[in-house]
């Protein structure tokens, strides 16, 4: 039974991703304000604040097989609207507080046979879209964050990215939250659906896992068809 961290596995990606692993794995799962509803004896849930200037992540055993950071935010605004502090919040939240977490859990890690990372972008980094420069700018960082951590952790620890489109989630309740919008949503995609949390924490399942063993640095596009299909 291998050990898992999932830090923001209180609802959403997060959530399925817990569900999945504690199947066969240990989990141990971070919150900040969302309730947690995961009831399973090999999941325990704790409070964590990533930007606090300390993180106490003692509730970890000694070695740690995985880590996926889920915690995101989807602040779409035209671009002359947002100020400075908007990229700084996002850029707190999803680079630097997976920066955090990553140091101070590479003990544990390399403590594993075969440790693995996984972090979450988006889709709108290689697409480009209207009022997503600050997820963009935030979730690009990430994405060079992934292939450079891949590089200088290599060969022991894998890091890997995935980037979504829009999904089924909370962190995107405003944006699905009438049946035309999730039509609309979905007629964008070649595959003409909306993903669900499962979908994307099918893909995180794999690449923390023994079967990506030879995958690293990679940036993997869950998105419907998307970013590569035009139909």
């Amino acid at each position: 039974m291998k050990n898992f961290l999932i830090v923001g596995h209180s609802t959403g990606i997060g959530a399925a991703l817990s569900t999945k692993l504690s199947a066969s794995h240990r989990v141990y799962g971070t919150y900040f304000k969302n309730p947690v509803t995961i009831q399973h004896p090999q999941v325990s849930s704790y409070p964590l604040n990533v930007l606090d200037e300390s993180l106490d992540l003692s509730f970890l055993p000694d070695s740690l097989d995985g880590l996926a950071y889920c915690p995101g935010a989807i602040n779409l605004k035209p671009f002359a609207r947002l100020k400075p502090d908007d990229f700084l919040e996002d850029y707190k939240l999803q680079v630097l507080g997976a920066i955090k977490v990553i140091q101070a859990c590479l003990p544990k890690l390399k403590n594993a046979e075969n440790p693995s990372i996984v972090l979450f972008s988006t889709v709108a980094v290689q697409m480009g879209f209207n009022f997503h420069s600050a997820v963009a700018a935030s979730k690009g960082a990430i994405e060079g964050l992934t292939r450079a951590l891949a590089a200088e952790l290599a060969p022991k620890i894998r890091v890997n990215c995935i980037a979504p489109s829009i999904t089924q989630t909370p962190l995107a309740g405003n944006l699905l939250n009438t049946p035309e919008k999730i039509e609309a949503n979905a007629q964008r995609h070649p595959l003409k659906k909306i993903g669900t949390a499962d979908d994307i924490a099918a893909a995180a399942a794999y690449l923390l896992g023994s079967e990506s063993a030879w995958v690293t640095g990679q940036v993997l596009h869950i998105d419907g068809g998307v970013s590569s299909v035009k139909i």
